[in-house]
């Protein structure tokens, strides 16, 4: 909307990005796709509008001068600036967006006039309208992605980028708006269309508002951008971008130039933002569905000819993976609408799907709320939901590809996604190195062990057995000494026994009187046989 009058006074809102500072976030009461910062080379604006101290107090307000250039009807004078900058804790947010990344949100709504004497007046509007502003607590911003693609071989870099926008159908003609963010002629000459053939495929898609046009005011896309267009990229006109370097320098800066790092050269993803993490995340569903394409294209793909399956069939092909990209889009644009309507405090007439009772919940969910919830904050959902119908839902299902009951294979791809957000792989793989290192040593000294307790074993075996052979041996050895010493003996007692009965002689001679000393010591000595018999026979009687 333009000014009434050329001097009239005109607004701007200065925003403090948390990777860029402050930056000019939009202007009011001037003419549609003019930039007075650009036109007049106030650079130096954001930084006057929000002061350095302004953060140790909840509202502030700063005053400053700057200098208007010369136009063919006046030339060079000065203008004079006010700002009332406020903050509020990010958490108190309604609806926190994905780029509010710091504790606080910090903003600044600036007046520019062409004299100083009503700065009065204006400090007490100003503070009025910022605090009634803060305090719907509602998005203070408008979120934008900065997606930068970084590998070392151009083709590679720059067909990656584009194979990725081409799966928005009909994306890749209509670019027209791509080049530079100043560039807006698609949203401002596009005509809806008026009517739909089913029957159609660009019918529908046109019908249904694809292609979604993500490249448009303040947007571009730069499949390789050089070190010396870096200034458009930090210029505060530039909301979202979708660029490709292959200079490691933007990687030292990733912080600054992009949201969203796709690294080619190493195959990984890195979002900077907490928040844009959440809006990013994929729900069950979504989960379910990238699973089920990946594991067709993986399994029917061809090294030797990657541009068709192995099968020679459509699982797999291009054109599977392009049209499961459609049904997704479409089935998203519909639950976007669905749940418009089940927002919506005055519905025009009811749909189809109400009427029917088809759902039970809102089908958004299973498409990521927090997403919607982004999108409906960019000029491509303005364009989007202004240019469609508001009952797209009873031309396609408002329902997910892969909608359904949580499974165990869902609990197995949410807990695979926390160790990645987590990075408890990079966290724990040190530990896990070291721990398998114990383990292998660990099963080594066991082997070691439990061989050696065999080895033991059967050596106290062995020893075992030979004692028991040395044992039995000596034990015959002794029994057959015992038997010939028993032998011995009993023949010396025989032999003894005959040769005192020879000495004895007969009875008579053994009661005659002995010849000498000698003899009758022997008969005195000699066994009574006859009175041993009779004390046998008297002790058996006593028995």
């Amino acid at each position: 909307m333009a000014p009434s009058h050329a001097d009239d006074p005109i607004v701007c809102v200065v925003d403090f990005h948390h990777a860029r500072g402050p930056e000019i976030e939009s202007w009011f009461g001037v003419k549609d796709g003019t930039d007075p910062a650009a036109d007049n080379d106030w650079s130096y604006l954001p930084f006057m509008a929000l002061s350095d101290g302004a953060h140790a107090s909840t509202e502030d307000f700063s005053y400053f001068t700057l200098r208007r250039r010369s136009t063919s009807t006046s030339p060079a004078t000065s203008a004079f600036g006010i700002s009332c900058t406020r903050q509020m804790d990010a958490n108190e947010l309604l609806n926190r967006p994905a780029d509010v990344t710091r504790s606080t949100v910090q903003k600044a709504v600036v007046v520019i006039a062409k004299s100083p004497q009503l700065f009065g007046h204006l400090r007490e509007k100003l503070s009025m309208v910022t605090g009634a502003w803060f305090a719907q607590r509602t998005s203070l911003t408008r979120p934008f992605a900065l997606m930068l693609f970084f590998g070392s071989r151009c083709e590679r870099l720059c067909m990656m980028q584009f194979s990725l926008i081409s799966l928005i159908p009909n994306l890749l003609s209509h670019l027209s708006d791509c080049a530079d963010p100043d560039l807006d002629t698609y949203s401002t000459s596009f005509v809806p269309p008026a009517s739909l053939k089913t029957s159609s495929r660009p019918s529908l898609l046109a019908y249904m508002g694809l292609p979604l046009q993500i490249f448009g005011k303040g947007s571009l896309f730069g499949p390789y951008t050089p070190l010396q267009q870096l200034d458009i990229l930090a210029d505060h006109g530039t909301r979202s971008y979708i660029v490709g370097s292959t200079n490691s320098l933007l990687l030292q800066q990733k912080d600054r130039y992009s949201d969203i790092l796709i690294n080619l050269d190493d195959s990984s993803i890195s979002i900077s933002s907490p928040s844009l993490r959440s809006a990013l995340a994929l729900s069950a569903a979504d989960r379910r569905w990238i699973d089920f394409l990946t594991q067709n294209v993986a399994s029917t793909w061809d090294p030797q000819n990657p541009s068709r399956p192995t099968t020679l069939a459509y699982m797999g092909s291009e054109e599977f993976i392009r049209l499961q990209f459609e049904e997704y889009l479409l089935a998203l644009l519909s639950a976007a609408k669905y749940h418009l309507y089940l927002t919506s405090s005055s519905p025009s007439r009811p749909p189809l799907a109400l009427q029917e009772n088809k759902y039970e919940t809102d089908p958004i969910v299973d498409f990521n709320p927090d997403w919607l919830a982004s999108w409906q904050l960019t000029p491509s959902f303005a364009l989007f939901n202004r240019s469609t119908d508001a009952h797209l839902f009873d031309i396609v299902e408002p329902r997910h590809p892969t909608a359904g009951n949580l499974s165990i294979e869902d609990i197995q791809r949410r807990i695979t996604q926390q160790i990645q957000t987590f990075h408890l792989d990079d966290r724990f793989a040190s530990t896990k190195v070291n721990v398998s290192k114990h383990l292998a040593t660990g099963k080594e000294r066991v082997r070691e062990g439990v061989e050696k307790l065999w080895s033991d074993i059967e050596a106290f075996r062995d020893a075992q057995a030979q004692k028991r052979r040395t044992a039995a041996s000596s034990a015959s050895t002794v029994s057959e000494n015992e038997a010939s010493g028993a032998m011995t003996l009993q023949r010396r007692d025989s032999a003894r026994s005959t040769q005192s009965l020879s000495a004895l002689g007969t009875p008579e001679k053994m009661t005659s009187p002995a010849p000498n000393r000698f003899a009758a010591a022997t008969a005195a000595r000699a066994p009574d046989f006859a009175t041993a018999q009779a004390s046998v026979v008297a002790a058996g009687q006593r028995a």
